[in-house]
């Protein structure tokens, strides 16, 4: 037996409630190192001696290049289990808990006395139902469609293409988040649209989106800013005038939620426009400035340097000196955000939050903000932006999701890019769900696009079948997939004014209607808390993906190899939902086919 491969972390994704009388437990061995893998879990408040523990067969949920994980749910009116598993390889056994290996167990008995010892064995001390992760039920069903606002729509599928230099005002009090006694006057500066999009436009074409089958929208940065991307604001409290009023904005959530779907916007804390009224004080009145500490790395006098090349005596977004950093370890910063926060979600009915560069920001600026958002909104979602692994964000006391950039990165690897196989495809892909605990990675928000990394479209070079094969991943693998506006039109670009280019309302590819049916048989077919896995097959560039459904079991084949393969599956081709090449038995190259079986 490999020892060494064996890893089992209590209270942990190998180690989480589902809800008070449910637990799941994991554990990882060798690749196909064991035989059989037993749960023996018992209630470790009982009142006897010794503990009576109930053994559970776990099952084989997935394996990597190294790696085989088991699971087992754990449904049990005890809400305090202690527990231990049993590790078979043919006539090899162990007995596993506190991190050893060993032929017996705890309790021990000593002149005919038996000397409890349940305290050694794996322990989930108290499922308490505050402490159970999950994220809001809406949004692990949710099907997510970004708007990038200027680049979007200024009307009835159509967008104007022209830029806007607008004259505004700007309050420097910083709205309803200061107090009144604080300084209260104006000052000019200008806002810049460069595609002409607005929230009107947005309006009027909430019926696109609806009848292609999106369930929420989530919008970047729509507050007043002074670039086109509106990532470096000037004022929290409004909508910029280049998209439209405070009361477009208005008419929009009330329009999306008559529609029965939802509405997530963009919340930029890390940085803020240099023209901001803090930091516009600071430069003002250097170190009299009473916002002199809402900002990092201060070097007084604090001057903004109009040579972009010239390096700012203060620190901002990474190489951006028009966008200062906030210091968000400042109680007052924190303050004043958690009521933006609260603004948005009382004052106009938000459902939710996009949180820029979250990993870049104080811990305690994320439970204050979070306290703020559920009190306002308990069903709101919190998704920060975080590239990497994001478990330490995902504990329950910042974030309900994060976007998922390695979903993209793995789908880039193997559909676009061809760096990695579909063996490896998959090992890659199962690690990435097992990461979390179950809740949490059906909430994962997964994504092919966005507005930070060139057009998936460009990576496959304009093959579109390679594209149709990632959209098929992405709209039938568990967790949230959201889709970047104009990808169902075959959007493509590789540099920042490509990719973010204007909505091409009059193409059409043909991947709008396999989006539209992508779409119809993720709401008609899957939930959120169906099982998945991968099934075996003989050629590592073909991808079976299966879920486990209420209704039955949906296949999903896709042939990334470069040979017409034959599809051998106990499901009748007659059960075939969906395909863009599949006949006879047989799947042509880069081509896909759903299949669905009832019970």
């Amino acid at each position: 037996m490999n020892k060494s491969a064996i890893l089992h972390i209590p209270l942990s994704q190998y180690a989480f409630a589902t809800s008070e009388h449910s637990l799941t437990i994991r554990i990882r061995t060798g690749k196909n190192d064991l035989t059989a893998c037993t749960l023996y879990y018992g209630d470790r408040a009982c009142n006897c001696t010794p503990v009576r523990f109930s053994p559970l067969p776990m099952r084989n949920i997935g394996e990597d290049s190294l790696y085989t994980y088991y699971e087992v749910n754990v449904e049990s009116t005890y809400n305090r289990i202690c527990y231990y598993f049993k590790l078979e390889k043919d006539d090899e056994w162990y007995y596993y808990y506190a991190d050893q290996f060993t032929r017996k167990l705890a309790d021990v008995t000593i002149d005919n006395h038996i000397i409890e010892g349940r305290s050694e064995y794996y322990q989930y001390p108290v499922i308490l139902r505050e402490e159970i992760l999950d994220v809001p039920e809406w949004f692990k069903n949710a099907i997510v469609y970004n708007i990038f606002p200027d680049s979007f729509a200024s009307g009835k599928r159509a967008l104007s293409g022209k830029p806007k230099l607008l004259e505004i005002e700007v309050r420097a009090d910083g709205q309803e988040g200061l107090e009144s006694s604080m300084v209260t006057d104006t000052y000019q500066t200008t806002s810049k649209s460069r595609l002409g999009g607005t929230i009107q436009g947005i309006i009027e074409n909430l019926d696109y989106i609806q009848e292609l089958g999106f369930t929420c929208i989530y919008l970047n940065p729509i507050f007043v800013a002074g670039e086109s991307h509106k990532y470096d604001i000037l004022d929290y409290y409004h909508i910029d005038p280049c998209f439209g009023t405070d009361e477009d904005f208005h008419n929009l959530v009330d329009e999306i939620h008559r529609r029965d779907m939802r509405i997530i916007i963009d919340g930029v804390f890390n940085h803020c426009s240099w023209y901001f009224f803090a930091f516009d004080d600071v430069v003002k009145n250097g170190e009299k400035s009473r916002y002199k500490d809402w900002f990092y790395e201060l070097d007084f006098p604090v001057i903004r340097p109009e040579d972009e090349k010239e390096l700012p005596n203060y620190s901002c977004f990474a190489y951006e000196r028009k966008m200062p950093k906030l210091n968000t370890s400042n109680v007052e910063v924190q303050e004043y955000f958690a009521k933006v926060c609260t603004y948005w979600l009382k004052e106009f009915k938000v459902d939710g939050w996009r949180l820029d560069v979250a990993n870049e920001i104080d811990r305690n600026f994320w439970h204050k903000f979070r306290q703020a958002a559920k009190e306002a909104n308990p069903q709101s979602v919190l998704i920060g932006e975080v590239w990497e692994n994001s478990l330490s964000w995902l504990r329950g006391d910042t974030f309900d999701s994060t976007m998922n950039y390695d979903f993209r990165k793995h789908c880039r690897e193997f559909f676009a890019l061809r760096e990695i196989n579909g063996k490896q495809f998959k090992e890659c892909m199962q690690q990435m769900y097992l990461r979390y605990p179950k809740n949490i990675s059906l909430g994962q928000l997964n994504l092919l696009d966005s507005h930070d990394v060139p057009r998936f479209l460009s990576l496959c070079n304009g093959d579109l079948r390679r594209y149709q094969l990632a959209l098929v991943f992405l709209l039938m693998f568990p967790g949230v997939p959201s889709v970047f506006y104009g990808d169902e039109k075959g959007i493509e670009g590789i540099k920042e004014n490509e990719y973010r280019q204007a909505m091409p309302w009059s193409k059409i590819e043909g991947i709008e209607e396999l989006v539209k049916e992508l779409i119809s048989i993720r709401k008609k077919y899957l939930q959120a808390g169906d099982a998945f896995g991968f099934t075996k097959v003989d050629k590592e560039d073909v991808i079976c993906l299966e879920r486990i459904t209420n209704k039955g079991r949906l296949l999903v084949w896709l042939n990334g190899s470069l040979e017409k393969i034959s599809i051998k599956s106990d499901i009748s081709k007659d059960s075939v939902l969906l395909t863009n090449s599949f006949t006879l038995s047989e799947l042509d190259p880069n081509s896909f086919v759903i299949m669905f079986a009832s019970k």
